[in-house]
């Protein structure tokens, strides 16, 4: 037991720490990666720097097997990538001061791969696992201890016997390059949220492995401001959605995910989370339309979320944070604790707007509908009221007149020609 006394003294003084790498993914203001990290995700193209290269690259994962045959790193990934050969390298899709992004070819499907530092050594090691025998650390107890830090960290309430996908391997002779490798994922923020809310929620990326210090997530298209759907409906579903009737009965399905997203985000957890950047390149479709957040590195549940809120201010512009408001009280000068926008308001600004103009629509929706829509959009995105209990309470009323009209428009595409997708 010793051992495991000696991980949670070491985890307890990281969680004490303002931006502490492992658990506190909820700090994520502290990483510097930021914006449109998920670009990389779109079919054509993706986000290159000078040393996004081949060469860089392959030098890269050459690396990360050269430690895995070493024995420091470990994971269900690797024999593929290192052996097997069925995990291939594509190319560099995103590369910023260490963070690497690369598409890759696994067993015959698109897939990528993240880390966010390039080498093994450069995350921070458990001190003591040099000194720990092989029977120094309990397994029951790693699994305890992970499931409490996620618990603590992410407001869910997980069963305190398991660590869900974040711990899965048994003991065995590689137990140190299991924890080691397990380690630096947990320095990952957007690694936690992805492994954990991916049991709770279809709305965000799946793992689909890891190896050392890299993991994989499944390949989407994200959406992109300059597309004038925002979303390629082709390249997520197939060209049977093409054509102007079809892309409104995809752009409706979308519409729909996205409040169901909403919905769940505000009130399936056991505390709200609020997406602080929302534009199209955070967003992207799976190809039953199903929408998913893939950049959570603005995201933050509700006692976070008033952390970052409750700042000194002079003016109601000192309490913005990317796209979470709160406002100033000048007699007090502090921000409000609570947020006083919401996610729903800023998608219905950001994403809803452009899909719910007039010209978009064109003939296959009813005029009187489309208006009706364009003004629900609207109010939605432009409430009359300041008082943030009232603006909650108008929001619901939205988001109900909005998941109405939406059906409204299903039934008269679905008179107007076939509709294939079901919309759950």
């Amino acid at each position: 037991m010793r051992g495991a006394a000696v991980v949670r003294r070491l985890l307890r003084a990281r969680l004490r720490r303002r931006c502490p790498a492992a658990f506190l993914l909820l700090g994520a203001v502290c990483w510097a990666g930021g914006g449109a990290l998920f670009l990389f995700f779109l079919a054509h193209g993706g986000v290159f720097s000078g040393r996004c290269t081949d060469e860089q690259s392959r030098r890269i994962l050459a690396r990360l097997c050269l430690d895995y045959r070493k024995g420091a790193l470990t994971g269900d990934l690797c024999e593929d990538l290192c052996v097997a050969q069925k995990l291939i390298y594509k190319r560099c899709l995103y590369y910023d001061q260490g963070k690497k992004v690369i598409q890759a070819d696994w067993r015959g499907r698109p897939v990528i791969l993240k880390s966010k530092k390039e080498i093994f050594s450069s995350y921070q090691r458990l001190g003591f696992l040099e000194e720990m025998e092989s029977q120094g650390i309990p397994e029951a107890d790693l699994l305890l201890m992970v499931a409490l830090e996620i618990k603590n960290a992410l407001g869910l309430e997980l069963p305190n016997n398991t660590a869900g996908p974040l711990w899965t391997r048994g003991r065995g002779p590689h137990w140190k390059a299991q924890l080691a490798s397990m380690w630096s994922l947990l320095q990952q923020e957007e690694y936690i949220y992805f492994s954990v809310l991916q049991d709770f929620s279809k709305h965000v990326l799946r793992v689909i492995g890891s190896c050392g210090h890299f993991y994989a997530v499944e390949y989407l298209t994200a959406g992109h401001a300059w597309h004038n759907t925002l979303f390629s409906v082709e390249d997520a579903v197939g060209a049977s959605f093409s054509g102007i009737k079809n892309k409104a009965k995809a752009i409706t399905e979308i519409a729909i995910s996205f409040l169901d997203m909403v919905n769940h985000f505000d009130n399936d957890f056991s505390h709200r989370l609020h997406l602080c950047d929302i534009k199209p390149e955070n967003f992207a479709i799976r190809n039953d339309l199903t929408v998913v957040a893939i950049d959570v590195d603005m995201a933050f549940f509700e006692p976070k979320m008033r952390d970052i809120l409750d700042q000194n201010c002079t003016g109601d512009e000192d309490c913005n944070f990317f796209d979470c408001f709160s406002k100033c009280d000048l007699k007090n000068r502090k921000c409000g604790a609570e947020r006083a926008n919401n996610n729903l308001q800023v998608i219905c600004d950001k994403i809803f707007r452009p899909w719910f103009s007039l010209n978009l629509r064109g003939p296959t929706v009813s005029f009187p509908l489309q208006l009706q829509l364009q003004k629900a959009v609207h109010d939605c995105a432009e409430p009359a009221y300041d008082d943030v209990a009232l603006l909650h309470r108008t929001s619901l009323t939205s988001l109900t007149q909005l998941y109405q009209l939406l059906r409204a428009s299903q039934k008269e595409l679905q008179k107007s020609g076939s509709y294939s997708h079901h919309v759950y």
